[in-house]
């Protein structure tokens, strides 16, 4: 008989304290933090007078990466905003990454708190930069588009404020979270699955625990594919509400 024991749901996304209020999910974190800084700055240090090689030139891929977006979504004055989006795409690409590491297997963007705190900052961002761009403005077109009749915009209004104050930065870390847990959930699953086939006493189904490993390594592949676009995806979103909150009342109106 197969006995297949699964781990109980809190042992799968929490793992043990390394010591209190410290678990390995911020061990991930701090380690994306450190590694991103490290690149960059090992990367400004190189030689600029010569052609850029190694991880110079990774660096200089991943900006112009970067500002190829920022330019798309929010235009040549948002270039200033490079450095701010570097920093996500970088960090949440790492925290995504070692959800496809052997022993490892633990994204920590599958946890809540990650994906959150990092909308609640970009929920600070444009609404502080709308603030700063369309001073007043900025309320009232939000709660109120251009061409809203006068009846409506009571509705309109409560509409546009849950949607764009209460709801966003949840959407925008329920994305991240959500798909980066699947994926973990995916991988442990057949991981199990492999193990249990493999290691049972059934010597007939030995045999059937190729079908998991090889769906395990394609939920792998496919899981390095996913951890790049949850990074770019959160990053787009980034600038897309960044350049929504830059743009002036009248130029909304304009492309109304």
């Amino acid at each position: 008989m197969l006995g297949l024991e699964f781990p109980v749901i809190n042992e799968v996304v929490r793992w043990v304290d390394l010591f209190p209020t410290f678990n390995k999910i911020a061990l991930i974190a701090c380690e994306a933090t450190l590694i991103g800084t490290v690149v960059f700055l090992v990367a400004g240090a190189a030689d600029w007078r010569v052609a850029p090689t190694g991880i110079r030139n990774l660096a200089e891929i991943v900006v112009e990466f970067i500002e190829g977006l920022i330019l798309e979504t929010i235009g040549p004055n948002g270039l200033k905003w490079t450095p701010h989006m570097l920093s996500f795409f970088i960090f949440i690409y790492l925290c995504n990454v070692p959800g496809i590491i052997p022993v490892v297997y633990m994204p920590a963007t599958a946890r809540m708190a990650i994906p959150l705190f990092l909308a609640i900052i970009v929920w600070v961002i444009y609404n502080a930069v709308g603030i700063k761009h369309q001073k007043a403005g900025y309320f009232t077109h939000m709660l109120w588009p251009p061409g809203v009749p006068v009846f409506m915009k009571p509705l309109v209004g409560l509409i546009e404020f849950v949607s764009n104050i209460l709801l966003r930065p949840f959407a925008l870390a329920i994305r991240l979270f959500a798909n980066m847990l699947a994926g973990h959930m995916l991988l442990v699953t057949f991981a199990i699955l492999t193990e249990e086939l493999v290691q049972g006493d059934s010597v007939l189904l030995k045999p059937l625990g190729i079908l998991p490993f090889f769906m395990l390594l394609f939920i792998t592949a496919f899981e390095v594919l996913v951890g790049f676009l949850q990074a770019y995806i959160f990053t787009i979103l980034a600038c897309v509400f960044i350049g929504a909150s830059m743009a002036s009342h009248e130029e909304h109106a304009e492309a109304h």
